[in-house]
């Protein structure tokens, strides 16, 4: 990998890192809808003119159902739900949640598109699933006296993190041929249509302050339009196999900046079940005990 490329691999963790900690600032001002549906609009004010000029826009006709479909399931859903859970959950956890993305991507492409794993990689989606699991019993308190908020935030991640890696394949099977930033851009004109009417209902009856409409400008604008710009990049130059160990990078990041800007801590179940995700992680793509595979994805 060249300097560039692990220039913007890094810049493109720090600011997927950072989404959790702007979501975190902006959820509490705004409610987890319209928080998701300023992200997606933003994106897409950022995307689309880039994709005019460029000149493929008929892109956006030819595929749009399907980018509906990945709209709904790479962005709509998941940014709500991770908006949800920051009601409840620091920055750091939300994104060792996230880092799970690829196992179920590869849970997904092997129960969809038959695309089976070896048996090291068989082995890092128990190991990475087992990571979650024993995170969120131990952070969502699954036991009998757990806190119910508290498990339903954790459960939105996991829910989220499931929709990503279903978002994952659905690209890989509807959109193979489309060009890759009408991809970005049509799912976040298509997310932006489905959240625009839950946004404006649940929009909250005391405007929010500056810092909560700074977050969700940097939020839209830095960690969801410039980083698609950055990952499809690196999707290009360096193939999808190197560019999914953004993965690993997002949750330090997180953690960074939520200690930074917010005091969080990291606790020791944080550490161990990030540990165990990662290593999970590791193996189930290929990055690790195997030859690495032909394509996966973030989701």
């Amino acid at each position: 990998m060249r300097r560039a490329d692990l220039l913007d691999l890094v810049l493109l963790a720090a600011l997927w890192g950072g989404s959790f900690l702007f979501t975190r600032i902006a959820a509490p001002a705004f409610g987890p809808l319209p928080v998701a549906g300023l992200r997606v609009a933003g994106a897409a004010l950022v995307l689309l003119p880039l994709l005019a000029w460029r000149g493929e826009t008929a892109a956006l006709g030819r595929h749009w159902r399907p980018l509906l479909l990945v709209g709904l399931s790479t962005s709509a859903l998941p940014f709500a739900l991770y908006a949800y859970a920051a009601l409840r959950l620091n920055a750091g956890l939300a994104s060792i949640f996230n880092a799970a993305t690829p196992l179920f991507a590869a849970l997904i492409a092997w129960a969809w598109l038959g695309d089976r794993p070896s048996r090291p990689r068989v082995l890092g989606l128990v190991i990475g699933f087992l990571g979650v699991f024993g995170l969120a019993w131990s952070k969502a308190g699954l036991a009998v006296d757990g806190e119910p908020g508290l498990a339903l935030a954790v459960a939105a991640c996991i829910v989220a993190t499931l929709s990503y890696g279903y978002a994952a394949t659905a690209t890989k099977r509807f959109l193979s041929g489309a060009p890759s930033l009408a991809v970005a851009a049509g799912s976040q004109l298509a997310a932006t249509l489905l959240l625009a009417g839950p946004a404006a209902l649940t929009w909250p009856a005391r405007s929010p302050g500056p810092l909560a409409w700074f977050a969700v400008a940097a939020l839209a604008f830095a960690s969801t339009g410039l980083a698609y710009l950055l990952y499809f990049r690196l999707i290009a130059r360096v193939g999808p196999a190197r560019a999914v160990t953004v993965t690993f990078l997002v949750p330090a990041f997180a953690v960074a900046w939520g200690a930074l800007f917010l005091g969080e801590t990291l606790t020791l179940p944080m550490v161990a079940g990030c540990g165990v995700i990662l290593f999970g992680t590791a193996l189930a793509v290929g990055l690790v005990g195997g030859p690495r595979p032909a394509r996966t994805g973030r989701g």
